[in-house]
Formats: C-alpha cells, sequence, structure tokens
C-alpha cells in the first residue's frame, strides 16, 4: 500500500498472482495539501495508520480523476474518522452528510485544538487550493 497524501491511498487488491492497483480517496474528508501546513504531517499520519496493513475497502463513488472513493479500515482503526480525530483533515462539508458521525469528531479534535487545529488560522483545503 502507498500513501500519496493524507486522504489518499494506493492498495493492491485481488490474488498475488493478479494483484491490481487501486487507488483510494478517502470519502467525506479533506486532508491538507502537501505544500500546505500539516500536509507532510497528514500523510505520515494516514501512513502509520494504514501503510504495510489490510485494509477493508467500503466503496462509495467514483471521482472525476477515476479514483475510488470510499470508507477505509486498516489495523482495526476508521481511517477516515482517525485522520480527522488527529486533526489530520477535515470533515468536507460538500460531500458529509450532515448526520455524519465524523462532524462530532471534528468538533472534538478542534475543541482539544489537535493537529492542524493548533494552528492560529487554519485554511481547509477547498480553500487553500482555491487561492
Amino acid at each position: 500500500m502507498g500513501v500519496s497524501d493524507g486522504d489518499t491511498l494506493t492498495v493492491r487488491c485481488g490474488e498475488p498472482s493478479s494483484f491490481r492497483q487501486l487507488k483510494v480517496r478517502l470519502a467525506q474528508i479533506d486532508a491538507p495539501e502537501k505544500a500546505q501546513p500539516f500536509g507532510q504531517r497528514a500523510k505520515m499520519s494516514l501512513s502509520t495508520l494504514c501503510f504495510g496493513a489490510w485494509a477493508s475497502i467500503y466503496t462509495e463513488a467514483q471521482d472525476r480523476y477515476g479514483r475510488t472513493v470510499a470508507r477505509v479500515e486498516c489495523r482495526g482503526h476508521d481511517a477516515n474518522a482517525e485522520q480527522v480525530r488527529r486533526g489530520m483533515a477535515w470533515v468536507y462539508d460538500r460531500y458529509a452528510p450532515r448526520a455524519s458521525p465524523l462532524h462530532q469528531v471534528q468538533a472534538e479534535a478542534r475543541t482539544a485544538r489537535t493537529g492542524l487545529w493548533a494552528d492560529k488560522d487554519p485554511v481547509a483545503p477547498w480553500e487553500w487550493r482555491h487561492r
């Protein structure tokens, strides 16, 4: 398994004799871009969760770049929620339902000033990309 950034990884699927690679975007979250503050830390956080581990992929959609959008579990952890809990990603309001438990996880991380929430003025990745 390879980790591209804090919300994207590449997994190998299938039998060892016929592996195929699948690029997966973690659903309902958006991590800082690589050049953005906390971008490298978000990537390292996802790496510690998932690199080299077996993963369960729960597909929700496919994005315009051909990536599978999914919930991912690694080592018994919901990687999507864990990235938010660690303050390494925002809940992506555009794609997360209002009833998503991720909103509460983010509120707790924000209150505790965990990860990117320790920054004086954190900028959401979608705003950073727009600039």
